[in-house]
């Protein structure tokens, strides 16, 4: 198992972000992290990733609980662009290649070209979109274990988005997991082996993408509306 969530509870204040979370998601998965605004996604990414601690209850990365080491493994998205506006495309991989000791420049560039990105633009000539998906080819051109994806094609316009879930599709080890939290069902459910679905805290369905579709006889699009009633 590379992740193991372990009777998981955290709260902000009064408010209760993770209830008693008990869940395993195995190596070479692609995983659908599925809820509402503010059911808990962001919660259980931030602490993967070791950014928070819970309140009770232990998370293990690779068998191992969270460290310098298990952060090596992981390769994560975030929500907003953090990345300098005055580099460009070029200068981020550079620096990407000496922070990171198991980034692969040469599938960067081939990523970059792929997307047709000038790999001389700056991020501050570029769109919203555009600066998405250069974030998003720096996380995925790093050799690791476990890649977290939040909300990877958010801010991407709908024609460009299969484009962009190909390309994550195609340059991830398949050995690895693949976690990608979203609100957008629909357009991930074909390339999820299987889906967590979460609300208030709480999960609510972990399972199969296939037999979920067979044993309720609807897509999981429709299974998240009608869960969810939206």
């Amino acid at each position: 198992m590379i992740v193991q969530f372990k009777n998981i509870s955290k709260t902000y204040r009064k408010k209760v972000a993770l209830n008693n979370v008990n869940i395993e998601i195995p190596e070479g998965r692609v995983v659908g992290l599925l809820g509402p605004n503010g059911s808990g996604k962001s919660t259980m990414i931030k602490l993967m990733n070791g950014l928070i601690q819970p309140n009770h209850g232990k998370i293990l990365i690779d068998g191992k609980k969270i460290s310098q080491s298990t952060h090596n493994l992981i390769a994560y998205l975030p929500e907003r662009t953090y990345l300098n506006n005055h580099m460009n495309a070029i200068q981020l991989i550079d620096f990407f290649g000496d922070f990171y000791s198991n980034f692969n420049k040469e599938r960067a560039v081939s990523m970059l070209k792929e997307l047709n990105i000038n790999l001389e633009d700056k991020l501050s000539t570029m769109s919203k979109g555009t600066k998405e998906k250069v974030q998003l080819i720096l996380v995925m051109a790093r050799d690791a274990k476990l890649y977290i994806l939040d909300e990877p094609i958010g801010g991407v316009d709908p024609a460009g988005r299969d484009y962009i879930l190909g390309t994550i599709i195609r340059n991830y080890d398949p050995e690895s997991t693949l976690i990608i939290a979203t609100h957008l069902i629909q357009e991930v459910e074909n390339i999820c082996d299987d889906i967590i679905f979460i609300h208030n805290g709480i999960i609510k369905l972990h399972g199969n993408v296939d037999d979920l579709r067979e044993e309720n006889g609807k897509s999981i699009d429709n299974l998240f509306r009608e869960m969810f009633k939206c």
